[in-house]
């Protein structure tokens, strides 16, 4: 079942990152990097074409409080949504408390370890403060670096999927994380 989000007010911080809720201006950021080829095509989604398609989004982001903006030094740089997850397709999770985790990352930062690093604290938030059962986090086929990503983090492979959206339908998988296999990887 996927458990209520709120981040109103929510603001973690890692070694590099700032992970808090989005701002009307952060427009220019947004814009910046979801209008380049190749970076919403590993997501599901097509380039921006202009600044009012990223305003609904961002307004979609601000009302929904639910997805984070990754700020780094400054500028914001990429996204990381506590998605709801679709749960007619998980009846095996219903009386646990879940949510699914998206991100994406400007192509000017690919590489550099970032994400990775964001992904890891909103999985302590989801753990340790908002105490959900289970993440799930999903990636394309063709998508090695979030597959990647998923990887370091601890998600472990539970099933294939087809993703059905705007960039036609895509084979997937979906990995999986319990708070029991998050926190016997972080005992210290």
């Amino acid at each position: 079942m996927n458990c209520n989000i709120d981040i109103t007010g929510v603001v973690l911080k890692t070694e590099r990152l700032i992970l808090r809720e989005w701002r009307l201006s952060d427009l220019e950021d947004f814009y910046e990097y979801c209008s380049v080829d190749g970076v919403g095509q590993m997501a599901g989604w097509l380039p921006h074409k202009d600044r009012e398609e990223s305003l609904r989004i961002l307004n979609h982001f601000i009302d929904g409080k639910h997805t984070f903006a990754l700020e780094y030094q400054g500028k914001v740089i990429g996204s990381l949504g506590l998605e709801a997850y679709t749960e007619d397709e998980y009846p095996e999770l219903q009386k646990y408390q879940g949510r699914e985790i998206g991100y994406v990352l400007s192509k000017d930062y690919w590489g550099r370890g970032l994400m990775p690093e964001a992904v890891r604290e909103a999985m302590r938030y989801m753990f340790e403060d908002v105490g959900v059962d289970f993440l799930l986090c999903g990636h394309f086929l063709s998508n090695r670096q979030s597959a990647r990503v998923q990887q370091k983090r601890g998600f472990r492979y539970y099933r294939n999927n087809i993703h059905h959206g705007i960039t036609g339908d895509r084979e997937g998988i979906m990995n999986f994380i319990s708070r029991k296999q998050w926190l016997e990887m972080n005992e210290h």
